[in-house]
């Protein structure tokens, strides 16, 4: 199949648009953009900047891709955008390139779901199989572990990181980490113990959800400092690989832990 691009669109010559890519009315695509096969711009799009698209992504009308990030540090630095295959973009969605004082690529990973009026600015880094729901914000430099769930109208503080197979709750304010595994909710967000259904759904074993249940007793409910309860989970789950990434995660911690 061949590219298709509606003859309202503008595509800058310098595009890199693979075979059997849909660019529908109204879109434009500007030099040093990149959209890999498959992939779909429904209808008044803008992309422009180093922004890569994978395969088989679907951008919905009014979307915003690839600008000059919201950091008044940033003086023009040749940044990028980068979105995995498979990621679905929703309407009036915007998601920026990354500016100074990262790693100087924002990347979305693969098979991510972006709801309508989602933001993602500057060097964030989201993984793979992610869901933000409506209106749901990222400040700048956000990391967002694979199958993490961001409920509506969700606001991210800058630097701050979300675990894998956490579920954030709608109308939040994260200002603190989210650990693995866990739910958080509230105008100041605090814990509300693990994600068992989320992770029943995501095949984990019985077992597993029981050490981390176990493993949220010790680290938030017991009556222990962080670095007692860290030493407790490790000593009594040494073999658990989800032990083990909840651990970490927390030890990497540098805004705090939400608790």
């Amino acid at each position: 199949m061949k590219t298709k691009i509606h003859p309202t669109a503008i595509v800058d010559p310098k595009a890199e648009i693979d075979a059997n890519v849909e660019i529908g009315p109204f879109c434009i695509v500007r030099a040093g953009v990149e959209i890999k096969k498959g992939s779909k711009l429904l209808s008044n799009v803008v992309v422009e900047g180093n922004t890569a698209i994978g395969e088989n992504c679907t951008v919905y009308p009014f979307t915003s891709i690839g600008f000059a990030p919201q950091d008044l540090k940033y003086r023009g630095e040749d940044t990028s955008l980068v979105i995995g295959r498979g990621t679905i973009i929703r309407e009036y969605a915007s998601i920026h390139r990354a500016s100074v004082g990262g790693d100087g690529a924002t990347i979305i990973g693969e098979n991510s779901f972006l709801m309508a009026y989602v933001h993602v600015a500057h060097d964030c880094v989201i993984g793979s199989n992610v869901i933000m729901t409506n209106a749901a914000t990222l400040a700048g430099h956000v990391v967002v572990e694979d199958f993490a769930y961001i409920g509506g109208l969700v606001a991210v503080h800058q630097f701050t990181r979300i675990g894998r197979y956490a579920m954030v709750g709608g109308f939040s304010g994260i200002g603190q980490d989210i650990p693995p595994y866990m739910i958080a909710s509230g105008a100041r967000a605090k814990l509300f113990g693990p994600n068992t259904i989320g992770l029943q759904r995501r095949g984990f074993s019985e077992k597993t959800i029981n050490d981390i249940k176990k493993a949220y007793k010790i680290l938030f409910r017991e009556k222990r400092t962080l670095k007692d309860a860290l030493k407790k989970v490790q000593e009594e789950y040494p073999s658990s690989p989800e032990i083990k990434h909840l651990v970490e995660f927390i030890e990497k911690n540098k805004r705090g832990i939400c608790r």
